[in-house]
């Protein structure tokens, strides 16, 4: 007989391009009882982006307000855009048993840590600034202005990798895919939630 842990909580940053969305969809395809926080956002929806399911897309107003009544876990602001993910949302799932992700920058990771010291942090980066920049051009959403502003923007985001626990390199997608599932699949082996999920098993056998 187990009994039901609660989930662990994961970060997963990383610069724009370095292919951090893509395996968080892939993750979630393979695993059901993984989830990824819905943040909400000031920016304008992308194509193919649905409220609600990629972002809660709102107005400025609409999210200082949420600021100011405490509702965010963490935000941050990225690009001139408002981020931040739902505390209520977040605690009803990790209390029924599911691993979460928090897609989020360094900066909301800083906040999430005081919150939260044994969460769990990840920083993907890509093989090189050319594989970087040849993304960003694949992606045929952007100006040239906008690329190079993201360049620069990776390169001060990715300078805080140090700051996690685990570093994983997106050269082969498979390969870093693996790389996250192992490092979910170890937190959940961690004594703490092994004692409480076989606590029956653990107390016949040492009876």
């Amino acid at each position: 007989m187990t009994t039901t842990t609660r989930g662990n909580l994961f970060i997963l940053s990383a610069p724009s391009g370095a292919g951090k969305s893509s395996l968080i969809k892939a993750l979630l395809e393979k695993h059901q009882d993984i989830k990824v926080s819905v943040s909400h956002t000031t920016r304008a929806a992308r194509p193919g982006e649905n409220n609600a399911e990629h972002y809660h897309f709102v107005s400025v107003e609409q999210f200082e307000t949420l600021i100011q009544q405490g509702d965010f876990f963490e935000w941050a602001k990225v690009f001139d855009n408002y981020y931040g993910t739902s505390k209520a949302a977040i605690e009803e799932q990790l209390n029924s048993g599911i691993d979460v992700f928090l897609d989020i920058d360094w900066q909301g990771a800083q906040q999430v840590r005081k919150l939260v010291p044994d969460v769990k942090t990840i920083f993907i980066l890509p093989p090189s600034q050319q594989e970087l920049e040849n993304r960003l051009n694949g992606r045929g959403q952007d100006s040239k202005e906008v690329i190079a502003s993201r360049m620069a923007q990776a390169k001060s985001e990715s300078s805080h990798y140090n700051e996690f626990d685990y570093v994983l390199i997106n050269d082969d997608f498979n390969t870093t895919l693996s790389q996250l599932e192992h490092i979910v699949m170890a937190a959940r082996m961690e004594l703490s939630a092994q004692q409480t999920r076989h606590a029956a098993l653990i107390s016949d056998l040492l009876r």
